[in-house]
Parts: C-alpha cells; structure tokens; sequence
C-alpha cells in the first residue's frame, strides 16, 4: 500500500484507513515528519512502550502524564539516556493528563493507566483528536464498550487494543497454520490469563517481586490500585490475553462473532494463605482477615455465532508457573500450550498428515517451518525488546499503521467486545452462571468485515 498524506477532515472515514483529525503528514524534502506522542501513564506499562519508541526514529516524544511522580522520575531517567533527552511532563494530580490531550503538538496518545481510568482516558482522547493506543484489561461496565463505540463513531478517531500476546511467535505461527486450512474446520478454542500475580498484587516496592503483602496507598505500582478490584470484583477480569488470539484465529468480528457467555468462579482463598504466610504477614497482619471477593479460578465459556466454543480461564491468585493454556482444535488437528518459554511451545498433533498414529510430535519443528512471515522478516528487529518480542510487533503496528494511513489490525470493535467479556462475566457469576448475551457492537457489519490481521509484512 503506498503511503499517503493523511486526511485533515474527520466527516468521512476513508475505506481501509486511518484518519489523524489534527494535522497533516506532508512530506519535506522526501521524508515524512515524525509521529508526535504523549504517553498517559508511564507505569512499568507505560515504561515498556516508552522504550520501544525511544529505539525508534521515526517518534517523538512530547509529554508525560502521570500522578505518580516516582513513575515519572522513572520515565525522565529513560528519556535522558535517549537521544532525546526532555519532554513535557503533568504530575500535579489525577487530572494532568487534560493538559496532555490540550496540546495541538501530539498526534497519538498511549494509554497505560490503572483500569479504572481507561475509559475517560481513551474518550477523552478520541474527542481532542488524538489517535490511542489503549492497553488491555477488562471493562468496569458494559456502557463503557458501548461509550467506545460510540466515540469512535462520532469522531472517527481511531483506537488500537494494545494486545501483545497476539502477536506471540508459537501463537502467529499457529496463525499461519489455520490460515493454511491445517486445522480443518475450527470447532473449539481455549485461551485465558493463568500467572501467579501475588507478588503484584500485595507489593511494597522494596525488591523486585514477591516483596510483602501491602497494597492500596502502602502499596507499589500495581498494588496501588490492582489489588482493589480483587477485593471488591469477581469474574473474568483480564479477558484479552486469552480472547485476542482466539479473536483472530476464529474471525471474530470479522465472520464471525460471539453470542453469550456463562462463567462460573471457585472459591477465594490463595491470596488470604499467601498473607497469612508470608514473612512480612502473617495471621495477626490486618489484610489477613480480608475477604477478597475475585474467585482463585473462573471460567468463561463463550459460544460463537459460527457454531464454535471457546473457554477462558482466569487463575492468578495461586501458586503457579506462567501459561496462557491456548488451544485450537479443528477437524484435522489440534495444538495446546503447556507454558510460555519451553523449547516446543506446547504440543500439536495433525491427524493425516501424521498417519493416524494419535501420538504429539514434531511441535518444535511444525512452528518453525510455519513460523508467521511477520516473525520472520522482524525478528532481529524483535530480539531485545519486552514478553519475547510482542511489545516490539504491538508497538511497531501501532506507529507503521499511523505513518501508513492504515487501519489499525485490532480495532475498536475488537476492544468493545473483548472488554465487555469482564461485567459479562461479573454479571454471569452473580446470577449462578447464567448466560449473558454479547452485543453485536459491529451492529451486523462483522458479516462484512475482513480479517487483515498479520496479512501485511508490517502490520
């Protein structure tokens, strides 16, 4: 696709394209000027973008906005090691970041801030024209996806789900096997968030990871505020792990798209034990006696429109090694992940062209012969930066589709739909399983949408 200038207006929606409402790219002396970003929260989040794009030169960046003032030194200290070396920063109060999204000096906004704050920070966005990167979590109501439909759909300010594990190598390269009709015809999809986030959770700041048991004001990044909602929620509260993936492998939104949900929650009890005995706990400490609220497992089964199912677990309150616990099943095969970070990436298991011998094998070598295109043009590029790589392929379609005028490849229809899974799921739960039906927030267009996702070298 060439490269075009980008449309001032924002009455019309271009097929297939961006539109950056306040400014125009024009070319000077045959090069484009840089993409202008402000950055609204710079946690360890925020922190992770901030150093993909300082590897870039085709960014600038020109404000933080963050209360956090210690966030903010942290954020400084990254910049002044970079080739540019200060920027704007709002850390007065909550509300900093308004002066952020104030300037007509900033093109794109990347959103990592505590979830509570997603949606005025992203609406608030859109409307003063700036196109956002929004990180992922789970929406606090349903009005929420509908209020990001809506913005969208009023001022045709674009905004990308920063989804990463999307773009996980073994995950691509599965990708690229379904495409290629491997699998047959997709009947069942598992995925979820299944990671051992106590030492978030309850976390002082005094060493890098399982340091203590505080959280609210005592506590550090994201026990600041995370540990809150498993205090007071309880359902599938961080559904876009698990569900993005899935969303491109089963063409949701995009031919297909899900129906209703049920969930269904365990009890709650590994984060009381992990106080109760841990050094700096104990069973007299007062959040021993706390009654957290978010169930140690719950699970989501989701029906689809084409006929499939699909099952996300939440489990994050337990001892456990990291694993997202994917699979894909169709009529001619299957592939399970069995933990991020193994040589063979799960096990895979092709029924004819493996000779109907029902045994696993090859996995290693399948994912490397079909190892996604996009993986293998940019993988040098991808080789230090954050999860393996995925911050790097996240991030870089973020920018390339600004500079591009490119539709983003995980939309607004696709944040809308995959954040209504957590008050679905809240509402489910509540209602001892009942099933909750999904909106159709594309209103009937997913017949008609296309699945671009991964098909650009770039995107």
């Amino acid at each position: 696709m060439k490269r075009r200038n980008f449309i001032k207006s924002t009455s019309v929606l271009g097929a297939g394209a961006l539109i950056l409402p306040n400014s125009i790219f024009a070319k000077t002396a045959g090069l484009q000027r840089k993409v202008r970003l402000g950055f609204i929260g710079v946690g360890f989040r925020g922190q992770n973008h901030l150093n993909e794009m300082l590897k870039r030169n085709d960014v600038e960046i020109i404000a933080f906005a963050d209360p956090d003032k210690r966030m903010i030194a942290s954020a400084i200290e990254m910049l002044s090691k970079s080739s540019q070396k200060e920027c704007q920063t709002y850390s007065a109060d909550d509300y900093g970041y308004r002066k952020l999204l104030a300037r007509d000096d900033i093109d794109a906004v990347f959103v990592s801030s505590p979830w509570s704050w997603h949606y005025r920070h992203g609406t608030e966005a859109m409307r003063s024209g700036k196109i956002v990167a929004m990180e992922v979590c789970g929406a606090m109501s349903l009005e929420e996806c509908h209020g990001y439909v809506k913005t969208y759909e009023e001022t045709k300010v674009p905004i990308m789900v920063m989804e990463n594990v999307c773009y996980r190598r073994d995950v691509m390269a599965v990708l690229n096997m379904v495409k290629k009709g491997f699998f047959g015809e997709l009947v069942h999809g598992q995925g979820g968030y299944e990671h051992d986030l106590r030492g978030v959770l309850f976390n002082d700041g005094e060493t890098a990871y399982n340091s203590g048991v505080e959280f609210g004001e005592k506590g550090f990044s994201e026990a600041k505020w995370r540990t809150e909602h498993y205090l007071k929620r309880n359902g599938e509260l961080y559904p876009t792990h698990g569900i993005g993936p899935l969303a491109n492998m089963f063409d949701l939104n995009r031919g297909n798209r899900m129906l209703y949900l049920q969930s269904m929650s365990s009890k709650a009890v590994g984060l009381s034990k992990y106080i109760r005995e841990h050094e700096k706990g104990g069973e007299q400490h007062p959040n021993a006696n706390l009654s957290f609220n978010q169930g140690d497992v719950v699970t989501t089964q989701i029906k689809c429109a084409n006929g499939e199912t699909l099952m996300l677990t939440h489990d994050t309150s337990l001892q456990r090694p990291y694993n997202l616990g994917f699979r894909v099943q169709g009529t001619e095969g299957i592939w399970q992940d069995f933990g991020w970070g193994n040589n063979e990436q799960g096990l895979i298991y092709f029924e004819k062209k493996m000779d109907h011998d029902h045994r696993w094998k090859n996995t290693k070598e399948w994912l490397e012969k079909y190892d996604h295109p996009l993986w293998k043009r940019n993988a040098r590029a991808a080789e230090k930066s954050g999860h393996g790589g995925m911050d790097y392929f996240v991030d870089n379609a973020f920018i390339e589709c600004i500079k591009n005028d490119v539709e983003f490849p995980l939309d607004v229809y696709d944040l809308a739909s995959w954040y209504a899974i957590t008050p679905l799921s809240e509402l489910s739960i509540r209602e001892g399983g009942a099933p909750q039906n999904i909106p159709d927030f594309t209103n009937g267009k997913w017949r008609q949408r296309s699945n671009s996702f991964g098909s650009s070298n770039k995107y």
